[in-house]
């Protein structure tokens, strides 16, 4: 059977093709054939309207060279810069070796004579399919790189940080809760003015202390005894452990009732995983929204997912939000979500992040199922 393009190009997806060409019989001849191998095809009449229809994104743009208001090959250039990790096919009716060499100097990947065979067709966009693969691969291979230098920053600052800031900080925590015993011994009258810079700053110490501790978790995690972890408490642990937070901020702490048992793991570090996910959802979702956990078995995984009512996360950055240091907070280490993607990694599982049923995000943790864990 012969492989559909999806298969042939190694994409997720259906391929999008973007055909510019002014010919209405044409373009619904494409749009049909196309349609049926397995393609989603958009269509465009001239210059213009493709850079229009462009921004919606294609994978392959097949384009005539001659247009009502301008030619193919000033048209590649100008779609390849709008589509870095597209390609772009131009159509020619004129068979010469000036039009290879025009077609190369537009930054497209091949030519085809019209009228083209249908072979001869999807042949040239399966290959071209394949660059945009690579060209994909590549780029995730450079986004990981970056990952790795910066994780390799994070291991070399780890050990100075251990001694040269933790313990001024011990010491500093200290030292205040000294003065805070001496200051309640005060009259009331005089506390409240002494008490208000003095809690200000032991809560800041904390606040180092705590992205101290991402670093060092982050650089060092540690190993951990995988074991049967019940499901269902685990949800109420991290709901109980949260509910003060929730009812300050006035957001609904809800856990969905499940039929999933059991998951294999360590119960401490999976509890820090939607603890840290659960706090970014509330800290994202308005007085009188909702956070919800829930857990579902879905063929050999378990997903646990944590769902917000808040405004979502933009597609744009859902790539890098597990990124080290990466944070669309205003303050923060950029770490929480990093140690959440090492932990689960850890565990064999995957963590993604979409758009969930409340109207917000979705992030889902995705673990091994246990035999019996339905």
């Amino acid at each position: 059977m012969k492989a559909s393009p999806v298969q042939a190009a190694g994409l997720p997806y259906r391929p999008r093709v973007l055909v510019v060409d002014d010919n209405a019989a044409f373009l619904d001849n494409m749009t049909e054939l196309l349609g049926d191998e397995g393609y989603e095809v958009s269509s465009a009449t001239s210059c213009e309207g493709a850079l229009a229809r462009a921004k919606s994104g294609f994978d392959v743009a097949l384009v005539d060279v001659r247009l009502p208001d301008g030619e193919g090959t000033s048209l590649a250039p100008r779609l390849k810069e709008l589509m870095p990790d597209g390609e772009v096919v131009l159509l020619t009716g004129l068979g010469m070796l000036e039009a290879a060499v025009a077609a190369v100097h537009a930054g497209a990947c091949a030519y085809l004579l019209k009228p083209c065979a249908t072979p001869e067709l999807l042949l040239t966009l399966e290959q071209a399919l394949r660059q945009v693969r690579l060209h994909r691969e590549k780029r995730e291979l450079a986004r990981r790189a970056q990952v790795t230098e910066k994780l390799a920053a994070v291991g070399t600052l780890t050990a100075g940080l251990s001694h040269e800031i933790r313990n001024p900080l011990n010491a500093a925590g200290l030292q205040l809760t000294v003065l805070e015993r001496r200051v309640r011994r005060l009259e009331d009258a005089v506390q409240g003015p002494l008490l208000e810079p003095l809690l200000l700053v032991r809560d800041e110490i904390r606040r180092l202390d705590h992205i101290l501790e991402d670093f060092l978790q982050f650089a060092r995690p540690r190993e951990f005894q995988s074991d049967a972890v019940e499901v269902a408490p685990l949800l109420e642990r991290v709901r109980s452990l949260l509910s003060g937070q929730a009812e300050e901020r006035d957001v609904a702490l809800e856990v969905e009732p499940t039929r999933v048992a059991v998951v294999r793991g360590d119960e401490e570090r999976l509890r820090q995983v939607l603890l840290n996910l659960a706090l970014n959802a509330l800290q994202a979702t308005p007085p009188g929204g909702r956070v919800r956990f829930s857990a579902s078995l879905q063929g050999d995984e378990v997903a646990l997912c944590v769902d917000d009512s808040g405004p979502g996360i933009p597609a744009d950055v859902h790539a890098r939000l597990f990124e080290p240091f990466f944070t669309t907070k205003a303050s923060g280490s950029g770490l929480g979500l990093s140690i959440v993607h090492a932990i689960v990694t850890q565990h064999g599982g995957t963590v993604a992040v979409g758009h969930g049923p409340l109207g917000g995000a979705r992030f889902t943790v995705r673990l091994p199922a246990m035999a019996d864990a339905g």
